[in-house]
């Protein structure tokens, strides 16, 4: 390369030319910078519109699908749907204080009056086949508590476990039902005790299914309380979907039976559709809410009871702590008689019936003792 040294005029062309070219570079780096910048934001935001719309169709495609989960979900809880199944009470009402009370009697000889639980109602008994079977050698009085099944839970008076065994006793004058065994499961097993201890009828003696005897600390009990005050309760109950509580009663179903399986027959032939409708939730709540108030006061007529008292529970019981109530019973009430059965549920009337049945056939066998806590029958 060779050596150029241009003149003066040379050299202030080349810099107007130069300084030319750098404007119109630097209006051109401009405006292509402007055009980049525009479609560089134009392109953010169809990307931002895109993804806003894409994520708007993919939240409306979740919902569908949760909400198809869901139902399907709930249709596999409520079971097949065929044609409305219109059920008949089984038995029939004796009316005591102007209150229709459903009652199942069956068979004939000395009395066996069967107390149902907490959610469910006399028909339970007769899904287990225990009416039935000891239908064969006593008379078997089975009936719906207040608000439960085909009875109804009047508002003027408050249904403690008292008052549901003045009730009792009552259908049992009326029934002409002498010094019978009473045999409770569950919350019915408060009512049998309160029959005993605090009504002091006449009784050939109590047969007690898993029960609960003592005060304890329950969520089931706190969460039960603002669903029995009155009117609170009411609207929450209304808000709740009939096919979510039919769904919820299946739920609560396999807790009370584990670890056995529900029962095809239970499921069969169990009328969730009345267990599951307002009037029987109110119940529910009403029972489990008072459930510890009643016992904390009852169990200080436990040691008083003279008559003879068979308990059974089981030692896998999901529901009822065994140790914390059936054995602690048992160490309450002079000579009563524990039976513990290994790997049996709540539902001791399905899983271990023949056992019940053993158990109550004893009683009968045996319970010549006069049946009443000390003291005379008020």
């Amino acid at each position: 390369m060779f050596p150029f040294t241009p003149s003066r005029r040379t050299q202030r062309l080349v810099r107007r030319s130069l300084t030319r070219t750098t404007r119109q570079i630097a209006r051109s780096v401009e405006a292509a910078t402007k055009a980049a910048t525009k479609a560089a934001t134009e392109a953010v935001t169809r990307s931002a519109e895109q993804a806003i719309h894409d994520a708007r169709r993919q939240a409306a495609r979740s919902v569908k699908r949760t909400v198809r989960q869901a139902e399907t979900a709930m249709r596999a809880a409520q079971g097949p749907r065929g044609p409305e199944v219109v059920r008949r009470p089984s038995g029939w009402f004796v009316t005591v204080d102007g209150l229709p009370v459903h009652v199942i009697v069956r068979g004939r000889g000395r009395p066996v009056v069967l107390v149902h639980g907490n959610g469910t109602m006399a028909e339970d008994f007769a899904i287990c086949g225990l009416i039935e079977r000891l239908a064969t050698r006593y008379r078997v009085i089975a009936l719906d508590r207040p608000g439960f099944g085909y009875t109804a839970r009047p508002r003027h008076r408050v249904w403690t476990a008292a008052a549901q065994a003045a009730l009792l006793d009552r259908i049992l004058d009326a029934l002409k039902a002498e010094r019978p065994l009473v045999v409770g499961h569950s919350w019915g097993t408060i009512v049998s005790l309160a029959l005993a201890a605090e009504v002091r009828r006449e009784l050939r003696g109590l047969v007690l299914l898993s029960g609960y005897f003592f005060p304890q600390h329950r969520a089931d009990a706190v969460l039960a309380a603002p669903l029995a005050v009155p009117g609170l309760g009411d609207t929450a109950r209304a808000l709740v979907p009939a096919a979510v509580n039919r769904a919820l009663a299946g739920q609560a179903y396999r807790q009370v039976f584990r670890p056995q399986p529900v029962p095809a027959r239970f499921t069969a032939r169990f009328p969730v559709e009345i267990a599951s409708a307002a009037t029987q939730l109110r119940a529910v709540s009403e029972d489990a809410a008072s459930m510890n108030a009643t016992v904390a006061r009852l169990q200080a007529r436990y040691a008083g009871l003279t008559l003879p008292v068979t308990i059974l529970t089981g030692d896998a019981d999901a529901v009822v702590d065994a140790t914390a109530h059936s054995v602690r019973l048992h160490t309450t009430i002079p000579g009563s008689t524990l039976k513990l059965l290994p790997g049996i549920g709540h539902m001791t009337h399905y899983s271990a019936r023949a056992k019940v049945e053993r158990a109550i056939d004893a009683a009968m066998a045996g319970g010549s003792v006069s049946s009443m806590s000390r003291g005379s029958r008020s």
